[in-house]
């Protein structure tokens, strides 16, 4: 079943179907001028947080804020470091601080103005503050507009693994500005391709075929086609977490590639590889292992590697980080039950199977894959 959506003449509006925590995903060029009359429509004038980085603070703060005062709010502003090992405890207590300092109440919602991690930890900061206050997800990555800010996954890094403390919460709302891609750096916007493929491998062959067919106009950031990628995501998203929305078991099927891409991230300290980057050899990485256990045509793996590698990703693992340490990150994976890793396999373009694999089996395999024997 496909998720309801709306199409005006700026914007399509993708709806992620929960019952009582449904909420819309708004998609559009220049969505941010409409901040404050969306946050007001959601959740009702007063006051709201703006949590956002320095890098997306200095380009974005003042034109959100100004939308947000129009609207009849009263806009503190929080600032949390950029970075994937700024994803801690310290991020957090720096929002709780912030917010009950201001004078927070239960309807004051949390708004994440950025990424990946800005939405993450402000979407735990709105679960946790006062047993959970509203919150509204602006994504300013591609990553984040077409992954991590739909699902409700919310949560910090430990030293033992990524996003090992966290909860399921629900945004509002999702407002998604194309027009911040032309302010995302390169390596950012490329990074997050990496997820826009992922989607198109494991479950829409079509999705695939039109990044393989149009990936110039893609990476030339044409606006009605990254429309219509963005949108096709966030359908896709809304699908899965429709189906089982606390990862008990469907969901897990967009972990693909993140299992040893997560153990990159953990071994090289979040700062040699950005999260698509990693992503990506996790997904060179599974695609190349369901090929050698059978589930998938040698045609597949070459088409997989082939759309990641002309986008300019990375699709090997570099050999000096095999080692315990890999193997020490791969079981730590959060997803392991009973000493086994629920591994995401394709069995075609578009199609998926879970193989249950030690950390020792992956990085077994991981070994011949760098050594050049698979």
């Amino acid at each position: 079943m496909k998720p309801s959506a709306k199409t005006t003449a700026a914007t399509e509006t993708v709806r992620v179907e929960l019952g009582a925590r449904s909420y819309p995903i708004i998609i559009g060029a220049g969505v941010l001028a409409d901040v404050g009359t969306h946050v007001r429509d959601a959740c009702g004038p007063g006051r709201v947080a703006v949590v956002s980085n320095p890098t997306v603070g200095n380009l974005y703060m003042t034109r959100v804020a100004e939308s947000l005062r129009g609207a009849g709010c009263e806009v503190v502003s929080v600032e949390i470091p950029d970075g994937e090992e700024h994803k801690t405890l310290t991020a957090l207590g720096s929002i709780y601080d912030r917010v009950l300092a201001a004078g927070f109440e239960r309807r004051s919602p949390l708004i994440a103005l950025g990424g990946g991690v800005v939405g993450d930890v402000t979407g735990f900061a709105a679960a946790t503050l006062l047993r959970g206050v509203p919150f509204v997800q602006v994504p300013t990555t591609l990553l984040a507009q077409v992954d991590s800010s739909v699902g409700g996954k919310t949560g910090i890094n430990h030293a033992s693994g990524k996003n090992l403390i966290g909860a399921f919460y629900q945004p509002q709302l999702v407002l998604v500005d194309l027009d911040t891609l032309k302010t995302l750096p390169r390596r950012q916007f490329l990074s997050g391709l990496a997820e826009v493929i992922k989607y198109g491998l494991i479950l829409d062959a079509d999705l695939f075929a039109l990044l393989d067919q149009q990936l110039d106009r893609v990476l030339a950031l044409d606006v009605d086609l990254l429309r219509e990628v963005v949108r096709r995501c966030c359908e896709l998203k809304a699908l899965v977490v429709r189906r089982d929305e606390r990862e008990s078991d469907y969901r897990a099927i967009l972990n693909f590639g993140h299992t040893l891409g997560h153990a990159v991230e953990s071994v090289t300290a979040y700062k040699r590889y950005s999260h698509g980057e990693a992503i990506a050899i996790g997904m060179a990485f599974a695609a190349t292992l369901s090929g050698v256990r059978g589930y998938c045509d040698q045609e597949t793996v070459r088409q997989s590697i082939a759309l990641l590698r002309r986008v300019g990703l990375p699709v090997e693992l570099p050999v000096e980080l095999l080692g315990d340490q890999l193997v020490r990150a791969i079981a730590g994976d959060k997803k392991a039950s009973s000493g086994k890793v629920k591994f995401v396999c394709l069995t075609g373009i578009g199609g998926t199977r879970f193989v249950d694999l030690t950390s020792e089996d992956i990085a077994d395999v991981a070994a011949q894959w760098c050594a050049g024997r698979l």
